[in-house]
Formats: structure tokens, sequence, C-alpha cells
């Protein structure tokens, strides 16, 4: 690689290597016509994914006591910013208290599901609940998940094998938080920690999972089946909207903003909308100054060619689920004409961000979870014309906009007001 030419290419990076927070807006941005994409799924397997999460929700609510589906809430953030405003709480998810309580906990459980149908153990047709026995269990034992994470995806994947009887290891990059990995010790989960980053971390994972024939290596980077998890939370939010009779419209379209590390739940996300709600949503994903993998991937079309080391970007953030180095190849080429558009954010702004939701709504996230404040507030301040697509200060004023809200709800009482002491010195 010759940096100084990649540098020359795309001006971009000069912006990033000094840690400049930006907004790039996709040139390639264009109308999706998802009935002629050449891709490996379509809305059918989005269902298929739906249909499977009710299947299980027997075993759910024996296993953790828990009431509905596995769903977030949509919450109004009244007077926070000139236009209507909420936030997809998946902080608050169920079981795991992150985003990736959807992709992660989705592909365990067709993972599982796959193992008790090809041993004629299960039915389609069966009260999934008795797989909350010891019988079960002892099947699941034979079995090994290996998962490699900064945080969040591994306490989804651990906290779900665990229940159902898996062993379980968890591969942690340096910057996964010390309580992520006493809360899976303490459930049985073996923690093996890397001093490298998280894309290192995912090379040791599947290479020691490979090694055993009953081992399944859970693969952020790559996995459809975490995307559809993902794209699930589309159906669901239709249906919030539509309770709350909010009008997704073309005049007042829909503007969502996501955290992004590896690309693999703001991309299912991103996937699931847009085929849901087509040319009327436009998905904005969030990475720290510090971290802009997919940024780096998508301004420059190289997507896991480079990772951000590669051109003196040291991946340190507060933001410890979105410290990625090198982005998914998978997802960048599957939304690279369907995303609108990247920010980064810095980690003084989202102590801001993390003050201001405690102090004005009393709700309580990690700093990561704050990022898509920042694309909201670049939209808004911004002259929205994106690629082959136009979108008018208008429909920015009259549209709905939506910051994805993605872990805190496990994070110790110490660890929050730490958080918020730390907030209040920015």
């Amino acid at each position: 690689m010759n940096k100084e030419l990649m540098i020359e290419k795309h001006s971009i990076l000069k912006d990033m290597m000094a840690y400049k927070p930006l907004l790039w807006q996709n040139p390639r941005y264009e109308k999706t016509d998802l009935a002629t994409a050449e891709l490996d799924f379509t809305i059918s397997d989005i269902i298929d994914a739906e249909a499977r999460l009710r299947r299980f929700q027997p075993f759910l609510e024996k296993a953790f006591d828990l009431q509905g589906i596995i769903e977030s809430p949509l919450l109004e953030l009244e007077g926070y910013r000139p236009v209507k405003l909420f936030m997809k709480a998946d902080h608050a998810l169920p079981i795991s208290g992150s985003i990736k309580a959807r992709g992660g906990i989705y592909e365990i459980l067709r993972y599982a599901e796959q193992l008790l149908f090809k041993n004629n153990l299960l039915t389609i047709e069966d009260d999934y609940s008795i797989l909350n026995t010891q019988a079960f269990q002892k099947f699941f034992s034979r079995y090994e998940i290996v998962v490699s994470s900064t945080g969040n995806l591994g306490l989804s994947i651990g906290i779900i094998s665990a229940s159902l009887g898996f062993k379980v290891k968890v591969h942690m990059s340096h910057d996964a938080m010390t309580w992520k990995k006493e809360k899976l010790r303490s459930i049985g989960v073996e923690v093996i920690e890397h001093t490298s980053d998280y894309s290192q971390a995912v090379i040791e994972g599947r290479r020691a999972s490979d090694l055993k024939s009953n081992s399944y290596f859970v693969d952020d980077e790559n996995s459809i089946n975490l995307f559809m998890g993902y794209a699930v939370s589309a159906l669901r939010l239709r249906d919030q909207l539509d309770k709350l009779k909010v009008l997704v419209t073309d005049d007042s379209p829909l503007f969502v903003y996501i955290p992004c590390g590896v690309g693999g739940g703001p991309g299912g996300v991103c996937y699931g909308l847009k085929e849901v709600f087509g040319d009327r949503v436009h998905v904005y994903f969030v990475e720290p100054t510090h971290s802009p993998c997919m940024l780096l991937g998508m301004a420059t079309e190289t997507h896991d060619e480079y990772c951000v080391q590669d051109f003196d970007i040291d991946n340190i953030t507060i933001a410890d689920g979105l410290a990625v180095g090198r982005a998914s190849k998978f997802v960048g080429k599957t939304i690279d004409k369907m995303l609108a558009g990247i920010s980064t954010v810095s980690d003084d702004t989202l102590y801001k961000y993390l003050k201001d939701m405690v102090d004005r709504y009393q709700i309580k996230q990690e700093p990561s979870a704050l990022a898509g404040f920042q694309g909201l507030d670049d939209i808004l301040n911004a002259d929205p014309v994106h690629g082959h697509m136009t979108i008018t200060k208008e429909q920015v004023q009259n549209g709905t906009h939506i910051v994805w809200s993605t872990g805190g709800n496990m994070v110790p009482e110490d660890i929050m007001t730490k958080y918020y002491r730390n907030a209040q010195e920015v």
C-alpha cells in the first residue's frame, strides 16, 4: 500500500487522520430496488427470522422470566431538537441490554434449532419451552460456541448460549470492559483475553473454533444469520410507528442514526429498514473519530483491505463497542448504495450527549450508545444532498428522526456513575 497515494486520491483521509469529526455523504447512495438486487437474502428471510424468534418465545419466557418478545421501546425525546425525534432504546433490550440481543441471540437460537431438528429432538409444532430442561442442556453441552467481541456481542452470545447449556468461549479484545468479562465468567463462560484489538481477537477465535468439529464460531464480520436477527428490528419499528400514528411519506421520511463498530448490527438494521420503508428511510452510521473503520472502507471503496491503524489512527476510544479497526467487507458491499452517509464523533461529545440524556430524560446509557446523536446534529446542520438521491431541508425538518441507542442496561451502577462524572468534567 502507498499511503501517500491513497491520501492524495481520497482527501477525506487527512481529516480522519487528524481525528476531525466529519460527515461523509455517500456519493453512491441511490434509490433502492431490492426486488432486483443481487443479494443472498430477501424480505422473506427477515420474515422467517421473525417467525423463528416467535417459536422460541416460550423458551425465552421460561429461561429469563421474560414478558413478551425481545424488543425495545420507542421513546419520544420532546424538546431535545427542533424536529420530531425518537430514541430506539436498544440499551434496554431484555436479556443482554444491547442491540446485540437481536443478532447474537437470534444466531444461537437458529443454530440450536438446527441441531435439534437434525437429531430429531424437536419439531416446528412443539412447545419450545421444553428446551428449558436438564435433558436438553445435557444435549447442548456436547457442543461449543465461540465468538470474538469488544463486549456486547460476547455478552449476548454468552448469556443465551449458557442458558441453553452450550459450552461457551468468548475471545475479548484489550478494550473490552472488565465488568463485561466478569459477568460472563459469573455464568460459566470461558473468557480468553487478548492484548490486541478486535480484528486480531476474531482471527484467534476463528482459528481456535476451526480446530474442533463440535465448535460453532459466530462471525460478527460475515454472518448472514446475525444480519437477519438485526434486520427483524425493522418490522418491529414499523409496528411501533403505526401504533403511534407516525406516518412515513415522501415528504416526511424517516431518518435513522446508528452507532457503528465492525458494521454487522447497523448493517442488518439498515438493510431491514430499506426492505420495509424503501426510499422513505435514510440511514446514517456514526463512528468514533479514533475508530472510523466503516468510513475508511466505504469512502475509499476498499472495505476490509485496510485498517485504521494503517493511516496512523489509533483505534482508542471510550466507546468500547465501537473500537474496531477493520470493517466488515460483507456489510460494506451489501449496503454500499443503501447507506446515506457516515458521521464521526469525539469521545468528549459522546460524554456531552450522555450527560444530556441523564439530565433531561433520566436515560442511562454507555458512551458508545450515544453516537447516533452526532449523526442527527450533522444532518440538521448540513446541506443534505446525497449521490443520486436528493434530500431537501424541508424533508429533514418535516421528517421523523430516530437515534438508535445500542447499549447500557447492564452497566453496573458504579461504572455508570463514573461515566456521568467524566461527562461533568468535559
